[in-house]
């Protein structure tokens, strides 16, 4: 296979069958880290920059500025490196060594904010940053994940989209929640094309990104410390909230049965662990996995 363009390589139709966590349904894990950058952020950067340029408002001295906890800041690096334009990551000190060191490869620049919000988290505290430094450089374009409508669609045209297209009868879809771009994108196109699916949303014990009781988390990836506005286009029929304890507990035990997946990717499935009693014989299970867990060695 031949490619001719490094951002044709987005691998959205890679599923692997897993008999070991639920024996009574058939559980298939849509693989997104094997697309480019590592994560399945790379699609919303794609789209969401793509779109900056065909709205005219990517010029000779554009640097592109985005909050990130580490995939989509990476994503975002290489983009930026493939087009190039000079990118600044606003993280905070919950990033992976990893992901951090990966932006800078690619030509990025990292700023960590230390001042926790009034939620206990750091998001709030990125984005005053992003907001202050945009308003005193007029070069800066803010990428604005939180509220960006493409970010949506990248999971509308390309997620959703080819859950559908594998499994036309599916029963549930397990997916996480963090900016809820991909659950909003992938719920919209799937309640459209499989309208008797079931779709369980997976969010961290601290987020507060549908209501809940903001506390301390650690893990990138899932959660949130302030709702994010496209959160209102997301559908699901329940919400679990797993703690972070359980997702090092699956993550551990996924990698002991040879396959090693990363924070948000044990969270979904300790969601799946935890709601298995509910689904019945021959169910057809599909669970979303963002990435692997090479990031995560130093943590998990």
């Amino acid at each position: 296979m031949i490619f001719n363009n490094t951002t044709d390589l987005v691998f959205d139709d890679v599923f692997l069958k897993n008999s070991d966590l639920i024996q009574h349904a058939n559980l298939y894990l849509k693989l997104e880290g094997l697309s480019l950058g590592g994560s399945i952020k790379i699609k919303p950067a794609i789209k969401m920059m793509a779109r900056l340029k065909l709205a005219g408002r990517l010029d000779n001295d554009a640097t592109i500025i985005e909050s990130s906890s580490g995939n989509l800041g990476v994503a975002l690096s290489i983009i930026c490196a493939i087009k190039g334009y000079p990118f600044i990551c606003v993280a905070d000190p919950n990033i992976l060594p990893t992901s951090e060191n990966l932006i800078k490869a690619y030509g990025g620049r990292v700023i960590k904010v230390t001042q926790k919000d009034s939620n206990g988290g750091f998001l709030k505290s990125r984005i005053d940053k992003i907001k202050n430094m945009c308003a005193v450089d007029s070069s800066l374009i803010w990428i604005n994940q939180y509220e960006n409508i493409d970010n949506l669609e990248a999971h509308y045209l390309g997620t959703g989209k080819s859950i559908a297209r594998q499994f036309p009868n599916l029963d549930y879809l397990f997916v996480g929640v963090g900016t809820t771009g991909t659950l909003g994108g992938v719920s919209q196109y799937i309640y459209e094309h499989i309208p008797n699916v079931k779709i369980i949303a997976i969010d961290s014990v601290g987020s507060v990104t549908f209501g809940g009781t903001p506390n301390k988390r650690y893990i990138p990836g899932l959660g949130t410390s302030v709702e994010p506005p496209i959160s209102r286009a997301s559908n699901y029929d329940e919400l679990i909230r797993i703690s972070e304890k359980d997702t090092i507990k699956m993550c551990h035990r996924m990698a002991k049965s040879g396959i090693l997946l990363g924070g948000s990717s044990g969270t979904i499935l300790a969601g799946v662990d935890s709601y298995k009693s509910n689904i019945p014989e021959g169910a057809t299970v599909v669970a979303i996995s963002p990435d692997f867990g090479e990031r995560y060695i130093s943590t998990l």
